[in-house]
């Protein structure tokens, strides 16, 4: 798709430095932290696979309503830069809709969403399995929450936190600044899918890669269809599945690792 020229009296060197300090303030950092948690786990006595990588964990065990406190606090906090990108889009006489993320298109957006998430999620699965049976990825927890009756709304939360915070800026807004800054739709591509597998490499190699090839496919529908709205629900749909799955079955099935 086209990328929109910036507005008058912006340049290109605010431009710049306006995506990295969106970047920076969050899912830029993420990859810096992924990166050393990465490193600490490769330098850790034992196999990547003995190790584990916890997704949603209890900030005050044995302290419900103050967990729950720190929990909504946390989602709440993880979306400020969401809200940066839309303020930093109306300077352009934009908007998130310019991005593809508004309520006129509802059916569309979820039934295309349902669907990615169902073919990258079987083949998301069986990736991470093979990985952590090889070596290549930590054992992944998506929840080691108490059982508490804000534990399924909670995983929720994240998990639509998860999507509109990662497909909002990685597709939506890095594809739009990079476009604007001169870089070639190739370039974007894979600044895009390079930096989505980054944040993920806490997880192990597997992480990464796998991340990185949806990456890809995002980048690409996202072209096809210029929205981003499609991606938000493939993306909540699967840590939904993710996360509210692994409550469900850990422990109860034999092919889901567990620590």
């Amino acid at each position: 798709m086209a990328e929109s020229i910036p507005h008058e009296g912006v340049s290109r060197r605010t431009l710049s430095s306006e995506t990295l300090l969106v970047l920076a303030l969050s899912l830029g950092a993420s990859a810096v932290s992924a990166l050393i948690s990465f490193i600490g786990s490769l330098t850790k006595p034992g196999g990547l696979k003995d190790q584990a990588a916890t997704l949603n964990g209890s900030y005050a065990p044995g302290r419900p309503w103050l967990d729950l406190s720190w929990q909504l606090f946390g989602i709440a906090t993880a979306l400020v830069p969401v809200a940066l990108v839309a303020h930093l889009l109306m300077r352009e006489r934009a908007s998130l809709r310019t991005l593809g993320l508004d309520r006129t298109r509802p059916w569309q957006d979820l039934g295309r969403g349902t669907l990615v998430a169902a073919g990258i999620g079987s083949a998301g699965l069986a990736f991470y399995l093979v990985a952590r049976a090889t070596g290549f990825n930590l054992t992944v927890v998506p929840e080691s929450l108490p059982e508490v009756w804000w534990k399924f709304p909670v995983l929720i939360l994240s998990a639509l936190q998860n999507s509109l915070v990662e497909e909002v800026i990685v597709v939506g807004y890095l594809l739009r600044r990079l476009g604007q800054l001169g870089w070639t739709p190739m370039a974007a591509l894979v600044a895009s899918s390079v930096l989505r597998g980054s944040y993920h490499l806490y997880q192990g190699i597997g992480g990464f890669i796998g991340n990185m090839v949806m990456g890809v496919v995002f980048v690409l529908l996202y072209r096809r269809w210029g929205r981003v709205g499609p991606l938000v629900v493939a993306h909540a749909l699967l840590d939904i599945g993710a996360f509210v799955g692994y409550a469900l079955l850990a422990g109860k099935v034999d092919w889901l690792p567990t620590p």
